[in-house]
């Protein structure tokens, strides 16, 4: 019993185990229990309704009230819906043709096109089968009463994949897992390792600055990091059959910014801990779960509540996510990446300047 009571004084007086025991556990199961679901819904969705009659109308007023879809906007031509699509802003689109209800009142037979966004095509999937479902529903309230039944067809369309093959939604979220972990665990050990050997003490009586103590340090990792993007790139358009649509130049060039966030990222941590164990550690748990929870490449982030949506904006991974899939999968411009771009280049800076903030030019 006094070695009981022994153990629960330790961890009474020890608040970083306390919290660990304590709080940990409800953060995760809260987290998981809103993260952790493949469940589609408040997906933004745009209509082009050309028809604009009382049936298109009542379709229309149904899939903008399920909880699935999030009407966007309505609009007024394909090419508007190109734009849309590229724009990152809807993941679906749903086309009534001319004379809607005359076709189906006089012909017994209409259609409905559906266009979904198929980079990620597991979502694309259930977007269209909730639209088709809603669609189907519609059609056998009018057939209650009728002989003669009516018959409205869907023509799904899938942009960007057609064949619906899942490497094209996972190539570019792996490459930010990777990237990102590879980095950030290559530099966390950088500063560290020196203060654990000794060699620390040489580097700090240099004249060098602690900005270009941190350059030298990235600089080889960066070099290394172009190698492991060069046969990511290989192995998804030879291996996994995933062509690279967009420009290559672009994509490597978007890489190397990734990159070079990502190692600003494990300097800082290295800044920080004391061990290479402690920077390990960090650099592996601590990024591992935010960059596969909150890239959007497993878990859409609007299913998420809005603090989780929020957070997802300080994860480096999402926006490099978004860069990858719409270059490689969509075959998109600069114009279309140019904020996500800026963000990484913001984070890159800030990471840096707190990097250099943070370094201490002597060792306690």
């Amino acid at each position: 019993m006094i070695l009981v009571k022994k153990e629960c004084l330790h961890i009474w007086r020890d608040p970083r185990t306390l919290f660990i025991l304590t709080f940990m556990p409800v953060m995760q199961i809260l987290l998981y229990g809103f993260a952790l679901t493949n469940e589609v819904k408040n997906s933004k969705i745009a209509i082009f309704d050309q028809s604009r009659d009382e049936a298109t109308t009542v379709i229309s007023d149904e899939i903008a009230a399920s909880r699935y879809f999030s009407l966007y906007k309505n609009v007024h031509s394909y090419d508007e819906i190109g734009a849309t699509f590229r724009q990152g802003k809807i993941r679906m689109a749903v086309v009534f043709p001319r004379g809607f209800r005359n076709d189906l009142l006089h012909t017994n037979h209409a259609q409905v096109q559906i266009i979904a966004d198929a980079s990620d095509p597991n979502t694309a999937n259930q977007l269209t089968n909730y639209a088709t479902s809603v669609i189907n529903d519609y059609q056998q309230s009018l057939n209650q009463n009728t002989a003669l039944p009516y018959t409205i067809n869907t023509q799904v369309r899938m942009l960007y994949n057609p064949e619906l093959k899942g490497a094209y939604g996972f190539v570019p979220g792996v490459m930010a897992l990777v990237l990102m972990l590879v980095c950030a665990m290559m530099t966390s050990i950088a500063i560290v390792k020196e203060k654990e050997m000794g060699t620390m003490e040489v580097i700090l009586v240099s004249p060098l600055k602690p900005f270009r103590i941190i350059i030298a340090k990235t600089v080889p990792y960066l070099l290394v990091s172009l190698l492991n993007i060069v046969c990511i790139l290989l192995l998804s358009v030879f291996v996994l059959d995933v062509p690279i649509v967009g420009s290559l130049w672009l994509l490597i060039v978007e890489s190397m910014l990734f990159t070079v966030t990502a190692l600003s990222l494990g300097i800082l941590i290295s800044n920080g801990a004391k061990t290479q164990q402690t920077a390990m550690f960090i650099s592996m748990i601590g990024l591992f779960l935010p960059t596969l929870l909150f890239s959007g490449f497993l878990f859409p982030i609007e299913n998420m509540p809005v603090p989780l949506q929020v957070f997802s904006n300080i994860v480096p991974s999402k926006w490099y996510y978004i860069i990858v899939s719409s270059i490689m999968i969509k075959g998109l411009g600069f114009a279309a990446i140019w904020k996500e771009t800026l963000v990484l280049a913001g984070m890159t800076v800030a990471l840096l300047g707190v990097s250099i903030y943070k370094f201490k030019i002597r060792l306690a």
